[in-house]
């Protein structure tokens, strides 16, 4: 489980196609000073995989198609800078929200328009996740967590603060680029109880 509160990043050092999968190997800061081991879950842009191997701040991860499928890191290239974020330990503050890292699409980003300080981004609404993007909900976004700011038919928007524009490569977005969308893990199991009634 995470925070959606990224303090590190990673640069891609490698990904290597094998078997519909592929074999990722990401420059993860602070893995050694976290004292990360093989089988440790890691976010990478919000997508909890799990290391198979460590050397140093060096991570090898093996992505199953499934995860290739659902998430961008198919579209990763060597020295492309991720968010990353280690898992939550017994005890540790959570000052955002819990994210399982359990990404429910790739969606795009429709517009990015300065907003005061910051920027607000907008981006499609998938259909079959409409009923768990709500207006002061939230959502992760490449790993981020996000209060939605508004929402419509088809689209839904987040307001970005100059913190999450420095710290993550959120700031880097542009129009027609593709993020890992991962919603409420409350909101999911409500809409899916609610469907079951029907």
């Amino acid at each position: 489980m995470f925070s959606g509160l990224i303090a590190y990043r990673g640069r891609v050092i490698s990904i290597e196609r094998d078997r519909g999968g592929a074999r990722l190997r990401i420059a993860c800061e602070g893995a050694a000073r976290e004292k990360i081991a093989g089988k440790d879950s890691i976010a990478i842009d919000g997508a909890c995989l799990t290391a198979t191997s460590v050397d140093g701040d060096i991570v090898t991860f093996d992505v199953v198609p499934e995860t290739l499928a659902r998430t961008t890191l198919g579209d990763l290239r060597p020295n492309q800078n991720v968010n990353v974020e280690y898992a939550l330990r017994l005890g540790d503050r959570i000052g955002g929200h819990f994210v399982y890292g359990h990404i429910d699409a790739a969606v795009r980003v429709r517009s990015i328009v300065e907003e005061g300080q910051g920027k607000r981004m907008l981006l499609d609404r998938p259909a079959h996740l409409a009923s768990a993007i709500v207006e002061k909900g939230f959502v992760a976004l490449d790993g981020v967590s996000l209060t939605i700011a508004g929402a419509g038919a088809d689209w839904f928007e987040v307001a970005l603060i100059p913190e999450t524009i420095a710290r993550t490569t959120l700031g880097r977005r542009n129009d027609g680029d593709r993020v890992n969308l991962e919603v409420d893990p409350l909101a999911r199991y409500v809409a899916a109880a609610l469907q079951s009634t029907q």
